[in-house]
């Protein structure tokens, strides 16, 4: 569906690139579908791009819900460790650009912790790509729900920090190469 045209068949809350803000697409407005990665899809229109979460991918339209674009499912066996928690963070995606968190070079630091209880949690510090962008909320959130949908995980913390603050050198080759920066 990536690239294609659709005309929305309901309304469909949404949120506004780079602000953050909470809106709503009405029903019978065109769109372009920029990206559709991570289970969430970029919609365009002449006043801007709007993140459609994978909560509500259903309102875009029963062919897209259904489509290749449903959140990856994140397999996970015995017991937890770094690369599964690094595997999930690469299932969330910038909403402006087509490359995952990790090789885009967001991602500062990884803790497993293990707490009195016997349980699991997972504490990440992230950067964005840019200081003022609205989004960093919902790429965080996105960041730790793909992180708590592992097994044996009680919680986990997401926390943007600004240093170092980021810079296009901490993009992965993987990145890169997807983003023609070779």
């Amino acid at each position: 569906m990536q690239g294609e045209n659709i005309k929305l068949e309901q309304n469909c809350p949404a949120t506004l690139i780079p602000a953050g803000d909470e809106v709503i697409l009405k029903q019978g407005s065109e769109y372009h579908v920029s990206q559709a990665l991570g289970g969430s899809v970029t919609l365009r229109d002449s006043s801007g791009l709007f993140r459609v979460s994978s909560t509500n991918l259903h309102l875009i339209g029963p062919e897209f819900f259904n489509s290749a674009v449903e959140e990856p499912q994140i397999q996970s066996e015995g017991e937890l460790n770094e690369d599964d928690i690094w595997n999930a963070l690469k299932q969330c995606f910038d909403p402006e650009i087509p490359v995952n968190i990790v090789d885009l070079g967001l991602i500062y630091d990884l803790r497993i912790v293990d707490y009195d209880d016997g349980t699991k949690g997972v504490d990440v510090k992230m950067t964005l790509t840019a200081t003022g962008c609205g989004m960093g909320p919902t790429i965080a959130a996105d960041a730790q729900s793909k992180i708590e949908a592992l097994p044996n995980i009680s919680k986990s913390k997401v926390e943007i920090v600004w240093e170092p603050a980021w810079n296009p050198r901490m993009i992965s080759e993987e990145g890169k190469a997807k983003l023609g920066l070779e």
